[in-house]
C-alpha cells in the first residue's frame, strides 16, 4: 500500500473514527483503526469498530498501490495530529503489509500494524427497512432527547433513545426514570412509511427502534458538522442499524426489549400553569443552583397568582439560602413544588423558545416544561421532589 494524503483531512478522519475504538479491547486488533486504500477511486477509508459501535469515513488520497492495514488508533492519531499541516503525508507499507512508514516534512515514523484480515467486518444491512431522513430534523430530535437518557447500565433499555417513524413523522423519546423528553418532527422523512406493522404497546403502528445514546451522540456529532443537505439514510435489520451520510457511516446495535409506554405518563390536562421568559428562568436557576448544589440539588418554586410572580429558592443547611422572584403569567391556584435543579436546567437548555410554560396539577405529580408558542415542540416531563412543609 502506498498513498499521499492531506494531514488535515487524515487528522479529522482519525478523530472521528477513533470514537468507535474500544478503550478496553477484548482483542488487540479492536484497539486499531482499519485503513483501506483504493487506487481505483483514489480514496483512503478509515474504520473504527468496538463490536457495538462502528464509524467509517473516507478522504481523497493519491493512491499508488491499493491495500489495507490496521494501526494502533491512539499512537497513529497522536503522531498524525502533531505532524505539520503544511505538508502532505506519505503512507507506505512494507512487503509483509504490517510495517508502516509515515513521511512528511517533519520527518518519518515507523509503526507496526496488524493484518486487515484480523479486523472484524462492519455489519451491513442488506434486506432490512430503509428510511431517508432530513439531517436537520434528525439533529433536532437527538439534541432534544439525548440528555435525558439514563447512564445506569443496569437499566439498559433506558440508556438509549427510542425512535419512532410513522408516515413522514419522526418521534424521539428518552427517559431515565426521573424525567422524560419527547420531540415529534413532522415531515422529517422523505418517503412515507406504511403502517404495516401491528400496533405496539403504545397503541400505534409504524417502525420503532431503541438505539444506545452513545451511538446516537456520534450520529448527532457527525450530522452537526455535515455540510450537505441530502437526506440521511437509516437501514434497519433485526438487532442492527446503519446510518449513511455521504461518505460517512455509523453502525450500531439496537437495544432489545419493549420501551416503556411513555405517552401514558404525560398528563392530559393541568390545573396550574406558569408562563415565563426562558432565559431569565435559566439565569435565576443557575444562580440558585450554586446553593442547591451544596446540599441536595433541590430548588423550590412557589407561584403567587395575585402578584404574577414565581419565587425560586434553595436552602443549603449550615451553608446558606437564597431566593429570587420572576414575573410569570400564572393560571390556577398557588402551588409550591420542588425539583432537582439540574433536571430542570437540562430541559430548559434543550429548548430554543423565548417563553416556556411550566404546567402541573399538584406538588407530587409530574410537571411538564414546554415551549409557550410551539405545541409540537419538546415535551419535557420532570418528577417533583417531595419536600417537607
Amino acid at each position: 500500500m502506498k498513498l499521499v494524503c492531506s494531514q488535515t483531512e487524515l487528522n479529522s478522519a482519525l478523530q472521528l473514527v477513533s470514537r468507535a475504538v474500544a478503550s478496553r479491547p477484548t482483542h488487540p486488533v479492536l484497539a486499531n483503526v482499519l485503513l483501506t486504500a483504493d487506487a481505483g477511486t483514489d480514496r483512503l477509508s478509515l474504520t473504527g469498530f468496538d463490536l457495538s459501535l462502528g464509524i467509517q469515513t473516507s478522504l481523497p488520497a493519491s493512491v499508488d498501490t491499493s491495500g489495507a492495514v490496521t494501526l494502533p488508533a491512539r499512537l497513529f492519531g497522536e503522531i498524525v495530529s502533531r505532524l505539520s499541516s503544511d505538508s502532505p503525508i506519505t503512507l507506505t507499507t512494507d512487503d509483509s503489509g504490517e510495517q508502516v512508514e509515515l513521511t512528511s516534512l517533519s520527518g518519518s515514523y515507523q509503526m507496526r500494524g496488524m493484518p486487515a484480515d484480523d479486523f472484524p467486518d462492519l455489519p451491513l444491512v442488506e434486506n432490512g427497512t430503509a428510511v431517508k431522513l432530513d439531517p436537520a430534523a434528525l439533529v433536532r430530535a437527538l439534541r432534544s432527547t439525548l440528555f435525558a437518557s439514563s447512564s445506569d447500565e443496569a437499566k439498559q433499555l433506558l440508556t438509549g433513545v427510542h425512535l419512532r417513524f410513522d408516515q413522514t413523522r419522526l418521534e424521539a423519546a428518552s427517559t431515565d426514570g426521573h424525567r422524560l423528553a419527547v420531540l415529534s418532527v413532522d415531515d422529517a422523512l422523505q418517503d412515507a412509511i406504511a403502517n404495516e406493522e401491528a400496533p405496539d404497546a403504545e397503541g400505534s403502528a409504524g417502525l420503532a427502534v431503541t438505539l444506545p445514546a452513545r451511538s446516537l451522540r456520534e450520529v448527532e456529532r457527525l450530522m452537526a458538522g455535515w455540510k450537505g443537505s441530502d437526506p440521511v439514510s437509516l437501514f434497519f435489520e433485526r438487532g442492527q442499524v446503519v446510518v449513511l451520510a455521504a461518505d460517512q457511516m455509523v453502525t450500531s446495535r439496537t437495544l432489545e426489549g419493549t420501551y416503556p409506554n411513555y405517552r401514558q405518563l404525560i398528563p392530559e390536562s393541568f390545573s396550574r400553569t406558569m408562563a415565563l421568559d426562558r432565559r431569565a428562568f435559566v439565569a435565576s436557576l443557575e444562580r440558585i443552583a450554586v446553593l442547591a448544589d451544596q446540599h441536595n440539588n433541590v430548588v423550590r418554586i412557589i407561584s403567587d397568582p395575585s402578584k404574577g410572580l414565581i419565587q425560586i429558592s434553595a436552602d443549603a443547611q449550615d451553608v446558606g439560602s437564597g431566593s429570587e422572584s420572576l414575573p410569570a403569567q400564572i393560571e390556577g391556584e398557588e402551588v409550591q413544588i420542588a425539583f432537582n435543579v439540574r433536571y430542570v436546567l437540562d430541559g430548559l437548555k434543550a429548548m430554543d423558545a423565548e417563553r416556556i410554560v411550566l404546567s402541573c396539577n399538584a406538588p407530587t405529580t409530574p410537571a411538564i416544561l414546554s415551549p409557550a408558542d410551539d405545541g409540537a415542540g419538546l415535551t419535557y416531563l420532570v418528577m417533583p421532589v417531595q419536600i417537607r412543609s
